[in-house]
């Protein structure tokens, strides 16, 4: 591991974070003034930079601020904590808002700056894996199974020039997919064209697709080609095609069967070497049971059908898509990619993204713009995440029904609004914001998180109820309802019990 840089004037303060950093077993280096630190920085490309840097704001030659602006031109991706007393703590805050990962009011608690520091420290390992992974980002990412299997159907698919047609929602990713198929297929090095049946108007959908010669309508002044010869040699990519006006399907079908077809207006018939890959987030067998789409042009295309999974599907991919969209955000408007804690990553993790991969880039977007500091915690995300997380802890988990359930009618306690579990028991995964929390307690963290950032006031009284009761009720459901025996399981009296009982409304009916 590299050194943690250490930047002070005062000797006292570097000789008290040496030897607590090195009780963690964490390497150091120390420095008086930011002139050192500039030059140990351009001592050469083979020189080992810090893991993270520890710097005061204020210090003869130089100030903690300028530091941090030529550190990040070095090294964007570096986590910068600055050290700053009382009084400059509007200076802090500009430098938190500049790029710091945080800052360490003076005179600090040691045991607080340690665990600051090592948080600093795991974060900056973390980026380093994912710019690892960045370096040659491929042009689709998932490490979940649904999408390993899409990504073995496109192995497999590398040298077939058969149609495919590929389903899923809205936003999911269908053009990438067509791509990656187009990228690794033998047409690699011809055109990839796309169209989207759906967004261009019926009596100018036959134009695009086929072409038109000259004078063949009002304001046909030249003749123009049409996808189909535009992706001559390449591939031709139909989205919505459960969009397509039936009469065209006609003449799309008759172009699958034979290869040729016939610019608007045109008499000689014109042939295209074009492989098609179709998509649709439609029912295309519903629709043909409809009468709205024609059944032997759905045979022609379900050749080889890809389903894309929703993002809700494929949850574990949440965490890599954020950080990859978040420096994607950073590179388009020219700045520093934006971190984002693993309890906001967590609450990502839960939202069901009905916009899919769609709706998580464009709110990567939305965070890059609008939160306020380089940290993106729980209480930066949109009001919809939020809204979203506390709707989904106000319901109860089946696995609490069926405990409930196994408790005799004449002793189990009802379930109360007051008593509702702090979260879903479907989350697959965890924030891990604070050091040491384990099983339940990420759960609560994010939960309070997510109820204070949406404005609540009443957060203890809430969650103490709601804790209180779960404990009484699974203390209950283990006694089968005996009050006396839960009340000496739980370790407390059994005034207490039944007091409690009546406050939150667990009284038998």
């Amino acid at each position: 591991m590299k050194p943690i840089w250490i930047v002070d004037d005062d000797q006292s303060i570097r000789f008290v974070l040496e030897k607590a950093l090195q009780r963690e077993n964490l390497p150091t280096r120390s420095f008086t003034n930011a002139q050192d630190v500039l030059k140990a920085l351009s001592e050469g490309p083979d020189a080992e930079g810090p893991q993270i840097l520890v710097s005061d704001i204020r210090m003869p030659g130089g100030s903690g601020l300028d530091l941090l602006e030529k550190v990040k031109e070095k090294l964007p991706g570096l986590p910068v904590i600055i050290m700053t007393a009382f009084s400059d703590l509007d200076s802090a805050v500009s430098a938190f808002q500049g790029g710091a990962f945080e800052y360490l009011p003076k005179p600090f608690d040691l045991p607080k700056a340690v665990e600051l520091i090592n948080r600093a420290v795991e974060e900056s390992r973390r980026e380093e894996v994912v710019e690892e992974r960045m370096v040659a980002a491929p042009e689709m990412l998932g490490q979940a199974p649904a999408m390993q299997d899409v990504f073995r159907a496109i192995g497999r698919l590398s040298q077939s020039q058969v149609t495919v047609l590929i389903t899923g929602e809205s936003g999911s990713g269908k053009e990438l997919v067509a791509r990656a198929l187009h990228k690794h297929s033998p047409r690699a090095n011809g055109p990839f064209v796309a169209i989207n049946t759906a967004a261009i108007p019926k009596d100018l959908l036959e134009s695009e697709l086929f072409g038109h010669e000259r004078g063949a309508f009002t304001g046909a002044q030249a003749m123009r080609r049409g996808r189909f010869e535009q992706a001559d040699g390449g591939t031709l990519f139909l989205d919505e095609i459960g969009d397509m006006p039936f009469d065209l399907q006609t003449r799309l079908l008759r172009v699958l069967s034979d290869g040729s077809f016939y610019r608007v207006g045109g008499h000689s018939a014109v042939r295209a070497q074009v492989r098609v890959i179709a998509a649709t987030h439609q029912n295309l067998e519903q629709r043909v049971k409809e009468g709205s789409f024609r059944e032997d042009l759905f045979h022609r295309l379900n050749v080889i059908r890809l389903r894309l999974p929703a993002l809700r599907e494929r949850r574990e991919d949440v965490p890599m898509l954020t950080r990859f969209f978040l420096q994607q955000s950073a590179k388009q408007l020219g700045g520093e990619p934006k971190r984002i804690t693993e309890a906001a990553l967590a609450l990502l993790g839960r939202f069901d993204f009905p916009g899919n991969v769609r709706q998580l880039e464009n709110l990567c977007h939305w965070l890059t713009v609008m939160a306020p500091s380089q940290v993106v915690e729980v209480k930066d995300l949109p009001p919809e995440v939020l809204a979203a997380q506390i709707g989904a802890a106000s319901s109860t988990p089946a696995a609490a029904v069926e405990a409930i359930a196994s408790v005799p009618a004449a002793s189990a306690p009802p379930a109360s609004a007051a008593a509702q579990p702090l979260v879903d028991a479907g989350v697959d995964a965890a924030p891990e914001q604070a050091a040491g929390l384990a099983g339940w307690e990420p759960d609560l963290y994010a939960e309070a998180a997510a109820m204070l950032a949406a404005g609540r006031n009443d957060v203890w009284d809430a969650l103490t109820q709601r804790f209180e009761g779960r404990l009484i009720e699974a203390a209950l459901a283990h006694t089968k309802g005996r009050r006396i025996e839960a009340a000496q399981k739980l370790g407390i009296g059994r005034n207490t019990i039944t007091r409690k009982i009546q406050e939150l409304g667990l009284d038998e009916t």
